[in-house]
């Protein structure tokens, strides 16, 4: 069972917000135990935006599965019973500002005196060396930094700010893989490892297509093909104002299109230009406006031609191919979740309450 690959394996989670929750989230649902450490106050997305019952949508969303521990580090004793703790696990994160662990005596040095097998994960904006670590940061500036934000603008060429964080959940995905690695190499070598994972510089890595062509051409916007620059590549609105996507790469995909719209004298058109000039794209245009949001859906299901429709969130539960797979699914309480596995695995529970499994604090101290 998928759920249950890293059984056995106990992680000391110390991020708050959600590259790091949604991290260990998905360590949860392979199968980790998560022992959350927040202070008294918890962890800060409990208290911040939207909220259900009193608690963060952000926390709830990204927490499920895990076991909450409640203490302020800088009261006497807490810190040897947190150590404790960190005895008996096989991986530590945090996702504190440099320098904050190493105050509290739980930075990978101390840890390690303790636990040389340890496998301890950092996530921070900007890593933990140069002058940039020490400053604040947060998703945008991430995707800003990086390059990334600059490929997406708007038609006058102002970047346009996104409504999902995508620094932060590739900072976590780096996260996961980062600490499956040095799991793996532990069981190799015996020998635990530190890894410092910044966010920037995992967005950063993505502009490595687009560097290249740079350098080449002096074109800032990647590969031709894929920017909106051609015909068969590209985004569609429909009848009733919805959108499609058409990506029609190869030419037996092209082909299997035209043909099934009855317009084989568009073949040679495939990587023709996505301008008002070119009169096969204001025919393209045309056609996709003279057919509904879900007459094209059919389309694509029927006509192999790599098209498929922008789904809104809200059609998320409902759609074929997610409701089938379970993947988006309602808790027993009637709240929508999403789990990174199919039907299976359908979440690992609910996200704890501050402070819910504190009991294991003291099963600690009486050891």
């Amino acid at each position: 069972m998928i759920e249950g690959m890293l059984e056995g394996i106990r992680v000391i989670d110390f991020t708050n917000y959600l590259p790091g929750p949604f991290a260990s989230q998905r360590l949860a649902e392979l199968g980790a135990e998560i022992i959350k450490i927040e202070s008294v106050q918890g962890d800060p997305a409990r208290h911040t935006g939207l909220k259900r019952d009193g608690t963060g949508i952000v926390y709830l969303a990204n927490n499920r599965g895990k076991k909450s521990i409640s203490v302020d580090l800088k009261k006497e004793g807490s810190l040897e019973v947190i150590l404790g703790l960190i005895d008996s696990a096989d991986v530590v994160m945090e996702s504190y500002r440099p320098g904050v662990m190493e105050k509290l005596g739980l930075d990978y040095e101390s840890v390690k005196k303790r636990n040389e097998k340890v496998v301890y994960c950092s996530i921070t904006g900007y890593g933990d060396k140069g002058e940039w670590s020490s400053l604040g940061s947060h998703d945008l500036n991430y995707m800003a930094l990086s390059g990334v934000l600059a490929q997406l603008k708007d038609k006058t060429g102002r970047p346009i700010h996104p409504s999902i964080t995508i620094a932060d959940y590739f900072g976590s995905f780096a996260a996961c893989e980062r600490i499956l690695a040095a799991l793996l190499s532990k069981i190799r070598t015996g020998k635990g490892s530190y890894h410092c994972i910044s966010i920037t510089d995992v967005m950063a890595t993505m502009m490595g297509n687009h560097l290249a062509i740079y350098e080449e051409t002096g074109e800032p916007y990647g590969i031709s093909q894929l920017n909106g620059e051609i015909l068969c590549y590209g985004i569609y609105e429909t009848m009733d104002g919805r959108f499609i996507t058409l990506a029609a790469l190869e030419e037996k995909f092209w082909i299997n299109f035209c043909k099934a719209i009855d317009r084989p004298d568009w073949k040679n058109a495939q990587f023709s230009c996505q301008k008002e000039s070119n009169p096969v794209f204001r025919e393209m245009n045309q056609l996709f406006l003279s057919k509904s949001f879900h007459e094209w859906i059919e389309f694509g299901r029927q006509v192999d031609c790599c098209l498929s429709p922008v789904l809104e969130v809200g059609e998320l539960e409902n759609f074929p191919y997610f409701r089938d797979k379970g993947m988006v699914h309602r808790t027993e309480e009637g709240h929508l979740e999403v789990s990174m596995h199919d039907a299976s695995v359908k979440g690992t529970g609910k996200s704890p309450s501050l402070g819910e499994h504190n009991s294991l604090l003291d099963s600690q101290v009486r050891q």
